[in-house]
């Protein structure tokens, strides 16, 4: 397939420019956050892992995959990218950053406890106590800097004034309480937030620098963040639950399928284990491919299964062709037929 010229995302997992090509933001979605953060940080180690020794994702987009994650690119909205487990949603964050250059990807784990809170910003008000208290029965000076207490979570660096978006993962968003993510749709939808306990020092001291989630510091003026150009925002969800329709109607939604028995499913999963395992010798692997696709209808699995067969049957087995199938049906059994299929 031809790659359209308006795509800014290729899906090809080759680095380039293409992102400083993207249009203005539509007036609604334009943002103008100060002071201006030009440095770009390098790519995280997760995404060299996750996207295999050739830097790439593994995998094989369909033509309306792409359309919908470059026109989030355009539009400045988040992506709401639903599916199977081993599906590629994860990956996806992980990809766009490779390719685009937008540096490490802020990841966001989300657990039944997650509060908006946690991914804007925290204050460790003991810790600032201790030093202050430590100081006076050691007779040092103590030099007040509020920003060595306030550290960014990965929602709040995302939202810092960045000359090119950074890439943040919400991963398992249908795991949060039932309030999250009516809590996120302002920070979403303004691209701001505030920081109380820096609004209270702001007269005296106007300009204060915190901690980030890349483990920097970055100035925050009267306590308040307000993002430049909008983060890539990719939340997932393993389908556990519904999401309010002020939230879906805020996002553009992805919906990737677990490969089929078909020529497009092969070519996905063979692109997986290719930029996983280089150019090892894979001799065997379209058989196990061939097996992982041929799973009965309806039954679920993760692509991590076929990626821990092919290596250990390369690795452990190699010799026993008898034993490498036992080992691979043992491994790629089923996720939902309780005990993995084990009776």
């Amino acid at each position: 397939m031809t790659t359209p010229d308006w795509f800014v995302f290729r899906g090809t997992g080759e680095p380039h420019d293409g992102v400083e090509r993207l249009p203005p933001p539509p007036p609604w979605r334009a943002f103008d956050g100060e002071p201006l953060i030009e440095a770009v940080p390098p790519l995280g180690s997760e995404s060299t892992r996750r996207l295999g020794t050739r830097g790439t994702s593994g995998t094989v987009w369909r033509p309306e995959e792409l359309e919908l994650i470059n026109a989030a690119l355009y539009l400045r909205r988040p992506l709401l990218v639903t599916g199977d487990p081993g599906s590629g949603k994860s990956t996806l964050a992980h990809a766009l950053a490779h390719e685009l250059g937008l540096g490490r990807v802020l990841h966001w784990p989300i657990v039944s406890r997650t509060a908006l809170r946690d991914g804007l910003y925290s204050y460790d008000a003991i810790a600032r106590l201790h030093d202050m208290q430590m100081a006076r029965e050691t007779g040092e000076a103590y030099t007040e800097d509020i920003g060595e207490y306030v550290r960014l979570g990965p929602l709040g660096t995302a939202l810092l004034p960045h000359a090119r978006p950074r890439v943040l993962l919400v991963d398992e968003l249908d795991k949060s309480d039932i309030d999250l993510p009516n809590d996120l749709l302002n920070a979403l939808e303004e691209g701001e937030f505030r920081i109380a306990e820096l609004q209270r020092i702001a007269r005296r001291q106007p300009e204060v620098r915190v901690l980030t989630d890349d483990g920097d510091r970055a100035p925050v003026q009267k306590g308040r963040i307000r993002c430049r150009a909008f983060p890539v925002v990719v939340m997932t969800s393993n389908g556990e639950r519904d999401f309010p329709a002020p939230l879906l109607r805020r996002c553009l939604h992805l919906d990737l399928p677990s490969p089929r028995n078909d020529d497009w499913g092969t070519a996905r999963l063979d692109s997986m284990v290719r930029a996983h395992f280089g150019a090892t010798d894979l001799s065997g692997s379209d058989r196990l491919i061939s097996d992982f696709l041929q799973a009965s209808p309806g039954s679920l699995r993760a692509a991590d299964q076929l990626l821990n067969a092919i290596y250990l049957t390369q690795e452990a087995v190699r010799d026993s062709e008898p034993d490498r199938q036992r080992l691979a049906e043992l491994l790629m059994r089923p996720l939902d037929q309780g005990d993995h299929g084990a009776r």
